[in-house]
């Protein structure tokens, strides 16, 4: 093992190379380019094998990340992509969007004893794209079809994720979604330059060529109400996401051209998927010339700046109350943004929305300070006296996270047990409603939250979809014969 693993000693850390800045802007390619093959192997090499692997234990599938870097330093690629996808319906997507930072690079034993992390993100995105490109990642095959049929609710990560296990298993399996395309997120709501939409896509083709069937452009409550769709299948997966916008609660709020983050995303992937998008054709929702506030710190938010200085925009303020060091965000997506051009007003809180006509002008923002840490342990942001300043605007883009949509009035379902944040009630056991034969599972229940973290519970709601249906084949089975 010594001759291929724990060279980190003596060989640096890499990720890929970056695209330049001036050229990225310009468009929404992804901009970090691929390892090849040889960059791929020496910097799994680097990985030190330890004997309790803190990359797995913070990776929430825990992914057995040191035996696919082995793998690959060994130049194993096919059996490092069986172990990667072994745990993860996405490692290709994983690869590329997951905060790394915060999470198995973060916690990398190597990284902690100074020699700077072994970039996982980037060889888990190689070793699937290889497989892809090798022809290794194929439809699921079943041995044989089972009779029960799954209706899931929502073609986003946790949705997919468990359709994938449970499909694998022979179940039938219909998605219904409301867009036109399966993906959610993955397609609407995170920009190119980190995900591009074919990547996506050839995910989703796989699972169509599997055998699951998608219906799109489908609205629970309205084409179909959860009764109905209970009366269809044996049992139902709710996996719709998080994708009402926090409000910002303050005078002016009712101007025109103040909108909700995933307003301006969506409008924005859909003119990169060649869509008609009239409130980007009409200026709109449009950045070009415009001096933008985006006002949050978490990853969307980064997304939202991204997109704005590629749309052209004058000038791109991002405004955050707490400091630097306390963004939620990516570190690595913040550093992008700073590379690129948008202006961090650290500590800047909006106060008051000015307007001419209707239309925004200006925010009034107050400086902050960090007072005594909250119940969270995080300091609380704290309003400077006579700190008053005004910043000029055009646009607005609110990106202060996301609540559920009320799902029981939704689904015409007034009997679904929701929490007081309005996410869907589980048993966290077995992740069922109180409704019988009806799951839940993702940020609908979590609460708006990482990609990752959906497909881990969307793989674990497939597990209790498939034990609940054999218990219960078992207990008819059993009355039968009685």
């Amino acid at each position: 093992m010594a001759e291929k693993m724990l060279k980190f000693v003596g060989t640096k850390g890499q990720t890929p190379e970056k695209s330049n800045v001036s050229e990225r802007i310009k468009n929404f390619s992804e901009i970090y380019k691929e390892y090849i093959l040889p960059k791929a192997e020496e910097q799994s090499s680097r990985c030190s094998q330890c004997g309790v692997p803190y990359c797995q234990v913070h990776c929430p599938l825990s992914n057995n990340i040191p035996d696919w870097l082995k793998l690959t330093a060994e130049g194993r690629l096919e059996e490092a992509y069986e172990i990667s996808s072994a745990t993860n319906n996405m490692p290709e997507v994983c690869g590329r969007i997951c905060p790394q930072d915060r999470l198995c690079e973060g916690n990398c034993v190597i990284e902690r004893a100074g020699h700077g992390t072994v970039t996982i993100g980037s060889i888990e995105k190689f070793i699937t794209d290889n497989a892809f490109e090798k022809g290794l990642v194929k439809p699921i095959k079943i041995k044989k079809d089972l009779d029960q049929s799954i209706g899931i609710i929502g073609a986003g990560p946790a949705g997919l994720a468990a359709a994938e296990q449970l499909r694998k298993l022979g179940y039938k399996i219909t998605v219904y979604d409301k867009y036109d395309r399966p993906g959610g997120l993955l397609i609407y709501g995170i920009p190119n330059f980190k995900l591009e939409k074919d990547i996506v896509e050839r995910r989703t083709k796989l699972l169509q060529d599997g055998g699951i069937k998608f219906e799109l452009n489908f609205a629970v409550g309205k084409d179909a109400t959860l009764d109905e769709l209970k009366d269809k299948h044996d049992t139902i997966l709710i996996a719709t996401g998080v994708y009402k916008a926090r409000e910002v609660d303050l005078p002016g709020s009712e101007l025109k051209n103040i909108y909700p983050a995933m307003e301006f995303l969506t409008a924005s992937n859909k003119k990169g998927l060649g869509d008609k998008v009239e409130m980007f054709d009409n200026g709109n929702l449009n950045a070009e010339n415009k001096n933008i506030v985006v006002i949050g710190g978490g990853d969307t938010a980064m997304d939202c700046v991204r997109t704005a200085i590629r749309q052209n925009a004058k000038s791109v303020k991002c405004l955050y109350r707490r400091d630097k060091k306390n963004m939620p965000g990516s570190a690595r997506e913040v550093l992008n943004a700073e590379e690129e051009g948008v202006d961090f007003q650290w500590l800047t809180n909006p106060k008051e929305f000015i307007g001419e006509k209707g239309i925004i002008k200006n925010i009034i923002v107050n400086k902050m300070k960090l007072g005594e840490p909250d119940a969270t342990g995080r300091q609380t942001p704290e309003v400077v006296e006579d700190s008053e300043i005004k910043i000029p605007t055009d646009m607005v883009i609110k990106a202060l996270g996301f609540d559920p949509e009320d799902i029981p009035t939704l689904f015409n379902e007034p009997k679904l047990d929701v929490s007081k944040w309005g996410t869907i009630k589980v048993d966290l056991k077995t992740m069922q409603t109180n409704i019988d034969r009806v799951f839940a599972a993702g940020d609908i229940v979590r609460g708006a939250s990482l990609v990752v973290w959906a497909i881990k519970d969307g793989r674990d709601a497939a597990d209790s979809i498939d034990q609940y249906l054999r218990a219960n084949l078992y207990k008819n089975s059993k009355s039968m014969v009685a």
